[in-house]
């Protein structure tokens, strides 16, 4: 959540904030609203209760005819301060409630708009002319199929649509890529980290996963836990409630875990294959930070997407995200999106976002600077999202016969190989 001192002190900054993300922007008025009923009954609260007990102590000392009168008096007092308890807990509520349905402040750099306004930062790599290499490219479900590693008929047999089966040398390659993301960021210093798959409420919705984004998430009703879209949701939640020493910052962690999207309002977009899917794994990046050195742990962590990217020899471009598309928690999100060459257009194959210190005021994840205590900021960067960078290898490494390249980061993990072959019918 934002920090309602600058909700007080700059309004006309929050707004802009909404407009730009195309949010209700007279929420922010109905946050002052309640946040000033919030405080002037808090305000009546401690006042009735000094007077509550100022009378107490005079109710002894006074003769028979006083006390009655004090007593009455004491009785009515007793019921405004319960009633102005019940106004101030209501006000903190309506307040809460709102404050929670603002997305973060957005950072002026971004550009404005919805999805397609997007601003292209670098482009990297060399698109392939597969004209003028003599042969048609082929998507990667048919050379998933070819090669026995990817099976979306019995996944869809199984579980429905948008879910499949890596087999064979798909499985293998999955671990590959895991692995070999996995030793990228513990060389850059991250831990590793094997999540819960399952969070709480608190977890889901302190991370800013049950507003806007809520359509997307699976919730298990019968025991009220989230299946999570991302392991940024329990790398965010794992300090929750913690106060944490500015000399241990930062903190950085790796996580995999299996993602669970609904995908809701997306009917018919990238049906074909396993590009758009219910359930994949990934490796996410993880930051905890001084706020002050955010921005540029935020560089940071796209230089090591980018890094990664172009270990595994892919074209593609990175992108300032418009304001439209940011998500409630980040104040800024680069994506790297790779070239896919059955689509002729770049897709998202990584992103990441500087929350600033959204995430931790709503999870109360503090550090300790001196006798300062204060929100830290986190940040999360996706290294390796695994079908959608299958996807993109598959594409642009594939040759004339069918067989696939494999990038020298890969190797040591798929036995020595050099090329994927197709399997014989």
């Amino acid at each position: 959540m934002i920090d309602l001192r600058l909700l007080r002190e700059d309004p006309d900054r929050v707004r802009a904030s909404q407009r730009a993300r195309g949010e209700d922007v007279g929420l922010v008025d109905a946050l002052l609203s309640a946040d000033e009923r919030r405080r002037s009954s808090g305000v009546r609260f401690d006042e009735l209760r000094s007077e509550q007990k100022s009378l107490g102590k005079l109710i002894p000392k006074a003769s028979a005819e006083e006390k009655a009168e004090l007593l009455k008096k004491a009785e009515q007092l007793k019921a405004d301060v319960r009633t102005a308890d019940a106004e101030q807990h209501e006000a903190d509520e309506e307040a809460r409630r709102l404050l929670l349905q603002l997305g973060n402040i957005v950072h002026p750099d971004v550009p404005v708009g919805g999805e397609e306004e997007f601003v292209v930062l670098e482009t990297h790599g060399t698109i392939r002319d597969f004209a003028a290499e003599g042969f048609e490219p082929k998507d990667h479900l048919e050379l998933g199929e070819a090669l026995g590693a990817i099976d979306v008929e019995r996944g869809a047999k199984v579980s429905g649509s948008r879910f499949y089966y890596l087999t064979g040398v798909g499985a293998l390659l999955e671990l590959a890529l895991v692995n070999a993301a996995i030793a990228q960021a513990t060389e850059a210093g991250f831990i590793p980290m094997l999540t819960p798959a399952l969070v709480r409420p608190r977890a889901m919705e302190g991370t800013g996963f049950l507003g806007q984004a809520a359509e997307n998430v699976y919730h298990l009703e019968k025991d009220d836990f989230y299946l999570v879209g991302t392991s940024e949701v329990p790398l965010a939640a794992y300090h929750m409630d913690e106060i944490i020493e500015a000399d241990k910052l930062p903190l950085r962690y790796a996580g995999f875990s299996p993602c669970f999207r609904r995908e809701a309002g997306t009917y018919g977009k990238d049906t074909r294959g396993i590009f758009r899917v219910h359930q994949f794994d990934k490796v996410e990046m993880f930051s905890y930070i001084d706020p002050s050195d955010a921005q540029a742990e935020h560089q940071r962590l796209l230089d090591w997407e980018k890094q990664w990217l172009t270990a595994l020899g892919l074209p593609f471009q990175v992108i300032d995200v418009a304001t439209g598309d940011l998500g409630a928690s980040a104040s800024r999100k680069f994506d790297c999106e790779a070239w896919i060459p059955t689509q002729g257009k770049y897709r998202e194959l990584t992103s990441a976002s500087n929350c600033d210190g959204f995430q931790a005021r709503r999870l109360s994840v503090r550090m300790r600077d001196g006798k300062q205590i204060k929100p830290l900021a986190t940040l999360n960067g996706t290294l390796c999202a695994v079908p959608r960078t299958i996807v993109a290898l598959l594409e642009n490494h594939q040759q004339a016969d069918g067989s696939v390249w494999v990038p020298e980061v890969l190797r040591p993990y798929l036995g020595g190989r050099e090329v994927l072959e197709p399997i014989a019918k």
